[in-house]
């Protein structure tokens, strides 16, 4: 059984570790003193169920299309009720309306607060909600599970950019609104623990869990069994030493502004109270339910009201009141929030008032460290026939893409720590070199000698190189702290010490090397790098 399947999770309480404390010796990161970007914080918001870009997001330029497509469900152009025109002086083929119940989110795009990404997924989209969610969980496209599946893209990411922190006495990242934990949290070693916060009494929420019986054993039998049971008692410890953190948080903060009645306004409500209060955690993980709207999306013909329109409006009015409530303390500059969901809907209403399973949606993006507009072009409506069962297929952006920007001009995470979250294994391409450009503002922009030095395995100030993606299909990198260009030529050998492939490296830039072996055979190979003086060798898989 694995170690996180021993983890019981209470219905009123969420944070997270992602590795247990013996583990900070083997993963060290160098600190910058001058460039500290540790407070800056990331609140994720899941849009559960699979949300209807095209009732989220109008494209003006093909109202009629889009009208002929959902003549029963559209939101109309004129009279009450009609869509938001969000930008008049953008193109014509960015011009978009927002769902009349967005009157927040039009509110925060005109304080400068908001980017709207479009047509936002992965290749190959899986229209199964539980699949699509471990997808994006694990930071894996439609292709292949090649970052992994038992590890989440947070976690990943955290293990390396924050390892230096991993034995305070905070956690990582903080998950409300949700009664079992997210894979997106699980470390890469596996070690994660998760104890979900609801409602608004987070102060002291750890007297909801009870010990193991009130008292740990003092040994532990040299079996697989104390193996697993040292581990439940080190999980209990941790969440113990997590609860006094996030109550001190709770107790601490404060709340400047009064916010809605809802579900996410409340999840929404602790993690202002938490950041206000002093809590170090990096990432915040909050959801609002609801959005797999195949019926009754809305109540009337030509009407947006309906329950569409309701979690619109829980969202919007949410959102803004928790931004609003961290400028009037002081604290928006720190703090960047993304909304996201397991895929959109069918460009055509189906006949239940409702719409199905489809592919693309669009992504917001939220704070006073966004550059404002919107990113990509209308989708194509004309994409969607018959023929393709009324899909919008055109893919602008991965998801990905726009995590990677945030990690890297935001919070300052270097190539290895990104890539290490996660890496496209189609392209062979690092997200890094294709992150979104203006997301966030130049004044908020991490500088590129600020990115984290981070050196996995090898002990603080010690040189490190790396591998990656390993395994691979045709191209293998090999990325260093040092320069290295005066590494110019690769072997590689089987396990049976034969040379199979040799040549000269080609680099993308001083510290990256990258080599094609598409001709290799599946299988395990030795990779040797050369230079005049030096030689580094790597043990790499051919899948």
């Amino acid at each position: 059984m694995k170690r996180r399947n021993f983890i019981k999770l209470s219905a009123t309480a969420s944070a997270i570790g992602l590795l247990p404390f013996e583990l900070k010796a083997m993963i060290k990161q160098v600190s910058l003193d001058e460039c500290d970007f540790s407070h800056r914080k990331l609140v994720l918001i899941n849009l559960k169920g699979g949300n209807d870009g095209l009732n989220t997001i109008i494209p003006i330029n093909q109202y009629d299309t889009y009208s002929s497509l959902r003549p029963n469900i559209k939101v109309a152009n004129s009279g009450l009720n009609s869509y938001i025109t969000l930008d008049s002086t953008l193109a014509e083929n960015q011009q978009v309306g927002l769902n009349p119940a967005l009157t927040s989110f039009k509110s925060m795009y005109d304080k400068g607060w908001l980017k709207l990404i479009q047509s936002v997924g992965y290749p190959s989209h899986n229209r199964s909600h539980f699949t699509s969610k471990d997808i994006m969980s694990t930071g894996n496209d439609g292709h292949s599970w090649l970052n992994g599946t038992e590890s989440g893209w947070v976690g990943r990411f955290m293990e390396l950019k924050y390892a230096d922190e991993l034995n305070e006495s905070y956690p990582l990242a903080v998950q409300i609104g949700s009664k079992s934990i997210a894979l997106d949290f699980i470390g890469h070693h596996n070690h994660g623990m998760a104890i979900n916060i609801t409602g608004q009494d987070p102060s002291g929420f750890y007297s909801v869990l009870s010990g193991l019986s009130g008292q740990a054993p003092q040994f532990f039998p040299n079996s697989h069994y104390g193996t697993e049971l040292e581990y439940i008692v080190g999980v209990d410890n941790l969440s113990n030493q997590y609860s006094q953190s996030i109550s001190d948080a709770f107790n601490n903060g404060i709340n400047s502004t009064s916010y809605p009645d809802s579900n996410l306004a409340d999840q929404l409500k602790t993690v202002a109270k938490l950041i206000s209060g002093g809590l170090n955690s990096k990432v915040f993980l909050v959801q609002i339910s609801g959005f797999d709207t195949h019926n009754n999306q809305v109540q009337d013909l030509n009407s947006p009201i309906g329950e569409h329109y309701e979690l619109l409006t829980e969202l919007s009015t949410a959102t803004e009141t928790f931004f609003n409530d961290l400028d009037s303390q002081g604290i928006a500059d720190d703090v960047v929030g993304v909304t996201y969901s397991e895929f959109g809907r069918k460009a055509a209403e189906n006949g239940n008032m409702g719409t199905d399973h489809g592919q693309v949606s669009p992504m917001f993006v939220f704070g006073k460290p966004i550059e404002p507009g919107v990113t990509g072009i209308n989708p194509n409506l004309n994409e969607a026939s018959e023929n393709n069962n009324y899909q919008i297929e055109t893919l602008q952006f991965d998801y990905r893409q726009t995590f990677a920007t945030i990690f890297q001009d935001f919070m300052g995470a270097n190539f290895n720590t990104i890539n290490s979250a996660f890496y496209d294994h189609t392209s062979e391409e690092s997200f890094v070199e294709s992150k979104i450009n203006d997301l966030i503002k130049n004044s908020h922009v991490v500088p590129e000698d600020c990115y984290e030095i981070t050196t996995n395995n090898y002990v603080k100030d010690e040189f490190y190189f790396n591998a990656f993606p390993n395994p691979f299909k045709s191209t293998i990198n090999i990325v260093s702290n040092v320069n290295l260009i005066t590494y110019t030529k690769f072997e590689v050998y089987d396990l049976n010490g034969r040379l199979t492939k040799k040549g000269k490296i080609f680099r993308s830039n001083i510290q990256t090397i990258k080599i094609n072996l598409a001709d290799l055979n599946i299988g395990i190979y030795i990779l040797k790098i050369y230079s005049v003086n030096n030689k580094k060798e790597f043990k790499i898989v051919k899948s």
